[in-house]
């Protein structure tokens, strides 16, 4: 059936990627509200507009035939990365092209090829491709499957559609003044890719995330090294030496407290040790001899939180490096968020420990002369909280039902990872709706996202169908 869905599809998926969607235009925006409002409404929805002050949310509602049915809230993202159509190998991305790997090289094929017997190999090359029209398109195919074999919906169908998710998605307040609107038993969000392994995958949360900026103050401007080294204070030695006095040797963080709260037993190192991660093709791949040693096990690892630095900028490199003592030095600072652990607690761990090592913090700003003159270590800090962690059981109701679901699609258990490492900007509608969520990624891992050239696998799209036919017809116990 997801086959022949899948076939019944591809004119209408490549209209929908060749929309341009950069969430930056108005225009694109209105036209991408405008199809997903057609698109929904022919398929028996009503549509309603959510203003949230920027780019609107597009809701679309279908009511099961039982009352008692649960509703279920299903996120889609509509927007997507901007692109530099110069690095892109086709004439546009958003004219979407099939291609077939020939030796190294992808080859560009019809594609009315699509209409005969398909390659599940084939890869689909557009903006959007993957993140996230690839799952619009495979929900609205599974749809129709279902309406042409006569298969009832088991749950009554909220769908939002965000198109704004790589700005950052509306954030709390939007959530909150719509949450009647979106209220639901359960979020099911359709984005993201599988485990690298490309079997069917569940993802039952996410870290939040907090960023700091640290600024270290040094001489009012630039100084001649010759003149003024082993005299005045190099802002650059300074901030290397405090962000490294973070963490020790084998990369754990030093901060007191940091990790406090975080126990994996024994049943949770059991459920994480069944991803099936293959950690020296892991580490082969993004090029490092030994992982990091605050957890045994990547899996493990993601269920702490972390502190990175994400940049440093310090005086001039390269062509253009000087003999010179900088002014300032600056790191970027990312803090990764799991449940257990309080943001503004560890933003404040990090304060503390930086003020422990001399340091008198300011604001966001230049500091005054007298300021300059009565602190020997003068910085700026500022931060911000941006998403909250979340994690949903895997024995709660959602996650029974769509690990059913998976099951009777592909006649294996799904891969159910416990939490993914990184953040995500839909965590708002999570935190402040309140509902048990689970991420049900479908494309494929190798997908170019946010780059150039990105795409869609075939095989996984066609996956993808049968894996929302079986999401939308396994009965809710």
């Amino acid at each position: 059936m997801a086959e022949a869905a899948a076939a019944s599809s591809w004119t209408e998926f490549h209209e929908l990627l060749s929309i341009p969607n950069d969430a930056h235009y108005p225009d694109h925006v209105e036209r991408n509200v405008a199809w997903m409002k057609q698109a929904f409404e022919a398929r028996d929805f009503k549509t309603s507009i959510l203003e949230t002050g920027g780019p609107p949310l597009l809701l679309a509602e279908r009511g099961s035939p039982r009352p008692e049915d649960p509703t279920v809230l299903i996120y889609l993202q509509i927007d997507g990365q901007p692109v530099d159509t110069t690095a892109w190998f086709q004439p546009s991305p958003y004219d979407p092209v099939l291609k077939e790997l020939d030796g190294q090289d992808w080859r560009t094929i019809p594609w009315s090829s699509l209409n005969g017997p398909v390659d599940p190999d084939w890869r689909i090359f557009a903006r959007s491709a993957s993140d996230a029209k690839g799952p619009v398109g495979m929900f609205l195919a599974a749809l129709d499957a279902a309406g042409r074999e006569g298969l009832r919906q088991s749950h009554h169908i909220k769908v939002v559609m965000d198109f704004e998710e790589e700005l950052g998605s509306p954030h709390p307040g939007a959530v909150e003044k719509h949450s009647e609107a979106l209220s639901a038993d359960f979020l099911i969000i359709y984005d993201g890719p599988r485990h690298v392994s490309n079997v069917p995958s569940l993802t039952f949360g996410a870290r939040g995330i907090a960023t700091v900026t640290l600024t270290v103050f040094g001489p009012r401007v630039a100084q001649h090294s010759g003149h003024w080294g082993n005299y005045v204070p190099n802002p650059a030695m300074r901030l290397a030496q405090l962000v490294g006095s973070m963490k020790d040797a084998e990369g754990r963080v030093t901060l007191p407290g940091f990790y406090d709260g975080v126990n994996l037993d024994r049943d949770t190192r059991e459920i994480l040790a069944q991803v099936p991660d293959d950690e020296p093709a892991i580490r082969r791949d993004i090029g490092i001899a030994e992982a990091d040693a605050v957890a045994p096990t990547y899996q493990e690892s993601i269920q702490y939180p972390s502190l990175n630095v994400r940049g440093m900028a310090s005086g001039w490199v390269g062509d253009r490096v000087r003999t010179i003592i900088p002014p300032e030095a600056t790191a970027e600072i990312d803090i990764r968020i799991v449940p257990e652990s309080d943001p503004e607690r560890l933003v404040g761990l990090v304060r503390q420990h930086i003020e422990d090592q001399g340091f008198y913090l300011i604001p966001d700003r230049e500091p005054t002369e007298a300021e300059r003159q009565a602190y020997p270590r003068l910085a700026s800090f500022d931060y911000s909280v941006s998403y909250q962690a979340y994690r949903t059981p895997y024995d709660s109701r959602v996650g029974i039902w769509l690990t059913s679901a998976m099951r009777r699609a592909f006649g294996v258990d799904p891969v159910r990872k416990r939490m993914s490492g990184g953040s995500i900007p839909i965590s708002p509608f999570i935190t402040t709706l309140g509902v048990p969520a689970v991420t049900v990624p479908t494309v494929n891992a190798d997908n170019n996202q946010h780059s150039p050239n990105e795409n869609l696998r075939v095989g996984n799209y066609i996956d993808g169908i049968r894996t929302f036919l079986a999401i939308l017809t396994e009965p809710i116990e």
